[in-house]
């Protein structure tokens, strides 16, 4: 369906767009929302990751040339970790880069100066390729827990619980495979990403935080569980 301006409001998505340039950034972000999807933007690839595990877009729209972290490696890095979609967009367009840009994984590429118009077909057409707004990010359900990555939001008993987006993170993570035991390790790099100074001690202090949120005896657990010596795990229910 569209509406009185022509824009599809049939199809809609949480895109994170990246990029340095906060009126570009603006730009792109006027123009996706003008189609009806819900965006968030960033200004550096270690936000990027950040913001790409913590809330689990359906969509990045991912500038190469960026601080802290280029867009490059951000694409690479969460490749190897999910199946979202990724246009790039750079300055650089040549058939080299635009073939590295694939080559890790990128599903489609645009060079800069962008036509805003020519992007929104762009990811138009990524979005059923790829399937990635044909419906809500499920919900994760453990005993009364439900954890709604679409949403960012986790629920007890229906009743939703106030998570900083560490604590959110953490509990998705956990929640999406109950009785796997995640190191602290890999807590560590699944939830904080880039981040510098991040401890095993960090990872407890927030465990700490989100028991106290969503147990009703935060001694006793009953679904963030302690594996001494390994980790943390979500209790079968």
């Amino acid at each position: 369906m569209f509406d009185r301006l022509g824009q599809n409001r049939d199809v809609t998505a949480r895109i994170l767009v990246a990029d340095d340039d906060p009126k570009h950034a603006q730009l792109i972000k006027l123009y996706l929302e003008r189609e009806g999807h819900q965006v968030l933007t960033v200004g550096d690839g270690r936000a990027a990751l950040e913001q790409a595990r913590a809330r689990r877009p359906d969509l990045i729209v991912l500038d190469v040339m960026m601080p802290i972290v280029d867009g490059l490696d951000v694409c690479r890095i969460l490749r190897a970790e999910s199946n979202v979609a990724i246009l790039l967009v750079t300055a650089r367009s040549s058939e080299n880069d635009m073939l590295l840009g694939l080559d890790i994984g990128a599903d489609d590429y645009l060079g800069k100066p962008v036509s805003p118009r020519e992007l929104t077909a762009r990811v138009r057409a990524l979005l059923r390729r790829t399937g990635a707004a044909e419906g809500a990010t499920a919900v994760l359900k453990v005993g009364d827990l439900e954890v709604d990555p679409g949403r960012f939001e986790a629920r007890i008993r229906g009743v939703p619980v106030n998570l900083t987006a560490k604590e959110f993170g953490i509990l998705e993570l956990l929640a999406g495979e109950p009785g796997r035991v995640f190191t602290r390790g890999q807590i560590i790099d699944k939830t904080f990403g880039f981040e510098h100074d991040v401890s095993e001690r960090t990872v407890d202090a927030h465990v700490v935080n989100l028991r106290r949120k969503v147990e009703d005896n935060p001694a006793e657990p009953r679904y963030v569980q302690t594996v001494y010596g390994r980790g943390y795990r979500m209790a079968e229910h």
